[in-house]
């Protein structure tokens, strides 16, 4: 073999020890730790979750205090009915009805909360 057949057969093999290894380190990379690389979420899902979150907070922030005053209210509307049958009939809707929506609130933010971390 002359010189110039034996240089480019070595560049050859250089050349191809380098593509297994490019091979290899994809490999490695994509398929040994897929989580660095492709489990990236996008930056309008996080800011949708971000603002999902917000939102049930602020939720169950305003909720909290008017159940508390619906029931106060109901809680004194059958203190001060004096015997008036409609009077306490109703005071008792609004205490039954206060304390089933604020349940149901707090229901609804542990079924989003579970399905969120199903989810993320």
């Amino acid at each position: 073999m002359s010189k110039l057949n034996k240089k480019t057969l070595l560049k050859n093999k250089n050349f191809f020890k380098l593509f297994i290894l490019i091979l290899l380190f994809c490999f490695i990379l994509f398929f040994v730790f897929p989580n660095t690389i492709l489990a990236a979420t996008p930056k309008l899902v996080n800011k949708l979750n971000d603002a999902f979150t917000n939102i049930t907070e602020w939720l169950v922030k305003l909720a909290t205090p008017a159940a508390a005053v619906a029931v106060g209210i109901g809680v004194f509307m059958k203190k001060f009915s004096f015997g008036d049958e409609e009077r306490i009939r109703t005071a008792k809707k609004l205490i039954r009805g206060s304390l089933f929506s604020y349940a149901f609130i707090l229901a609804i933010q542990l079924i989003l909360s579970a399905i969120e971390s199903l989810v993320g």
